[in-house]
């Protein structure tokens, strides 16, 4: 099995640092991701607020990703590319956004993503863990013939959900496995209730994070058989599963980066990097330490000090 990095606590403080100015860069996309503003507009938002945290960017330059953001629109899964496209009210956006700080010689990177619903209301990570969700479902809320909105905002709050569960599936877990196993339970309660099934992307996993942005080991989001790594402290991981409306097929656009659902369903990803620690878990992209969004689960997470 490939080399797991494991992290000190003076590292995992470091990531930290990372994950402070990507729920900085976070808060700045709120804020102006409005109706009219172009993608491209959105990726000088997220380099100034890098730029501000005194950090540097992940994506600008990997392998040629050429923005600092990626932007994913309606049907688009996972690193849309900012241009010229202008937010519509409705339109359901990802942001996935990362930094790194040199620290020691060495890079320590933070990677989160969240998605909206243009024009609508930001609920925050206590009002959700409270049970506020995407404005009415409506009393068609169990249809297969939902409106279109009311399937995104299901789809987006679905998919936030699950990336609580996994997360918090992670203080009491044994495997990596156990993200996975959290995201299908979710799920799958929402098939019921929803009264139809969220497609959950294979293809496109999360990651381990630490002097590089993507390390091992793969975090799926779907129940897998077989063993996975056993959870240890020190491990740092970038869980984020991106659910969608319809088939899990996707295809990905001939500038080798956009990927969208075939079927022209939308897309909803949710992300945050949390450390495994002798004590329990942090969530180092939550100014919070993922307190809010944990307590539904009965997690208090760790304040990691700098």
């Amino acid at each position: 099995m490939p080399r797991i990095e494991l992290k000190t606590r003076r590292q995992v403080a470091w990531m930290r640092e990372a994950g402070l100015v990507v729920a900085q860069i976070h808060r700045a996309l709120r804020e102006a991701a409005v109706e009219g503003v172009t993608t491209r507009e959105l990726d000088a938002v997220s380099a100034e607020a890098i730029r501000a945290g005194g950090a540097h960017s992940n994506f600008l330059n990997y392998y040629g990703y050429p923005a600092t953001v990626c932007i994913s629109v309606n049907d688009v899964v996972v690193h849309g590319i900012p241009g010229d496209y202008r937010l519509q009210a409705g339109d359901i956006v990802s942001f996935d956004c990362g930094a790194w700080v040199e620290r020691s010689g060495l890079q320590w990177h933070g990677d989160a993503a969240f998605s909206i619903i243009v024009g609508e209301p930001w609920i925050d990570d206590a009002a959700f863990a409270a049970g506020e969700r995407s404005a009415d479902y409506g009393d068609d809320a169990a249809s297969s013939s939902l409106p279109a909105m009311v399937k995104r905002r299901q789809l987006n709050d679905v998919t936030r959900e699950s990336l609580w569960a996994a997360l918090a599936a992670l203080a009491s877990g044994r495997r990596v496995f156990a993200v996975g196993d959290a995201v299908e339970n979710v799920v799958a309660e929402a098939t019921v209730t929803f009264g139809w099934e969220p497609g959950i992307i294979e293809e496109y996993t999360g990651h381990g994070i630490g002097t590089a942005m993507h390390q091992e080991p793969d975090v799926v989001n779907f129940r897998a058989r077989g063993l996975s790594p056993k959870l240890r402290p020190g491990m740092v991981l970038a869980v984020e599963p991106m659910l969608v409306g319809g088939s899990i097929v996707t295809d990905t656009d001939a500038d080798e980066w956009t990927v969208r659902t075939r079927d022209g369903q939308d897309a909803a990803h949710w992300e945050h990097t949390v450390a495994i620690l002798e004590d329990g878990i942090s969530v180092l992209t939550a100014p919070d330490f993922g307190a809010a969004g944990l307590a539904p689960y009965g997690v208090t997470p760790v304040v990691v000090e700098g």
